[in-house]
């Protein structure tokens, strides 16, 4: 094949960019505040990630999350409430995710309009290339089980939930979004509704980026020469500002290698020619490649839906995906809007997102 059908790092740089892109150029339109609206209680903490231990990349175990409490939660101390968990995109944690979905204000204006109470937890997977993936990988971090059981378990032991999948939701917005679709698949067991936003990387992306294939070629090569100097992940991060670090964030979670320090992943290229078994790699963690191995986990969940901007280039693996569950003969929300990837989020968050865990979760305990 050509190379410029194989190099998945440039064609995963070319589907993030713009999406790093926009979040300096497109401002979020925010629904304005409701009146009356009764205020919810934010509070900051850290969760233990047992299944970040030992991580080969140095990221921190102990990770921040944000938590929102319902208006009613201080006061109703006998009452018990789903949780929603919500993850954030590449390049922002938790706390710059607060601004993009506006919350708490989104969240108080939805249970104002008529979306029962519920819990929302921001856990933040923000690594030192800007973003985990959400993956299972020995050299960033089971990412993956730390949202599915360190974060779910340690909200259950330390607040008023309802300890039970069909009371738990997971959302996310673009690399988030891809967070959701790869967790939910796999953890059933854990949430019973599911809303994916805008999610990246549902495909291999082997498109080559843009350019001819010796520049996609030359940019290749420097990437791998840049890795080979690096003398630990933090001096790469720092010679890879922002959006230059997710080639690394990518091979760190779907390319790790616990025999190549100081870094410990594998690029897709070797002197800017494709290898195939790591491109394979790649290719292995894209939902599109593997959801149809996990349709009889889908068909558990009370209910799923996705959404994304008419003019965000993610919709067409978004509708791809739409059009597998729906081969399937699952029921699945898809909504293309009107806007980009970034412009609707905060509006989307409030009166789509949490009304659709408002009719999909079960808010008493034993509910079926």
């Amino acid at each position: 094949m050509r190379t410029t059908k194989l190099i998945l790092a440039c064609a995963i740089a070319t589907a993030i960019a713009p999406i790093v892109q926009l979040h300096a150029q497109v401002q979020t339109i925010v629904p304005d505040p409701v009146p009356g609206a009764r205020p919810v209680a934010v509070e900051h903490i850290k969760i233990h990630g047992a299944a970040l231990e030992g991580n080969l990349e140095g990221e921190v175990v102990d990770r921040d999350a944000i938590v929102f409490l319902p208006p009613s939660y201080e006061k109703d101390k006998k009452r018990r409430y789903p949780v929603v968990y919500a993850l954030h995109g590449y390049s922002i944690g938790a706390e710059q995710w607060t601004h993009e979905i506006h919350v708490p204000q989104t969240a108080e204006g939805a249970f104002a309009e008529g979306a029962k109470e519920m819990i929302v937890v921001l856990p933040d997977s923000k690594t030192i290339y800007n973003g985990s993936m959400y993956s299972s990988s020995a050299t960033t971090g089971d990412f993956e089980n730390y949202v599915a059981h360190d974060v779910v378990a340690y909200i259950d032991a330390h607040y008023r939930t309802i300890p039970d999948r069909q009371s738990r939701g997971l959302v996310g917005h673009s690399m988030g979004g891809y967070g959701a679709s790869r967790i939910g698949m796999k953890h059933p067991d854990v949430f019973g509704a599911l809303y994916i936003m805008s999610p990246c990387c549902l495909s291999s992306m082997a498109g080559g980026g843009p350019g001819t294939a010796d520049q996609i070629k030359e940019r290749a090569v420097a990437s791998e020469k840049k890795v080979a100097a690096a003398k630990s992940p933090g001096d790469l991060a720092a010679q890879s500002p922002g959006f230059q670090s997710a080639q690394y964030a990518t091979a760190a979670a779907w390319a790790p290698d616990p025999k190549n320090p100081p870094l410990y992943f594998d690029l897709p290229t070797k002197d800017g020619v494709p290898v195939p078994e790591i491109v394979a790699k790649y290719a292995a963690n894209s939902p599109l490649a593997f959801v149809e191995q996990y349709i009889g986990n889908l068909k558990k969940y009370r209910a799923i839906a996705m959404d994304v901007g008419d003019q965000d280039g993610l919709r067409f693996d978004a509708t791809k995906l739409h059009e597998i569950l729906d081969n399937y003969g699952m029921a699945n929300g898809f909504e293309i809007y009107a806007g980009t990837h970034v412009s609707a989020v905060a509006d989307r968050f409030q009166n789509h997102v949490m009304p659709f865990f408002s009719r999909n979760l079960c808010f008493t305990e034993g509910c079926r």
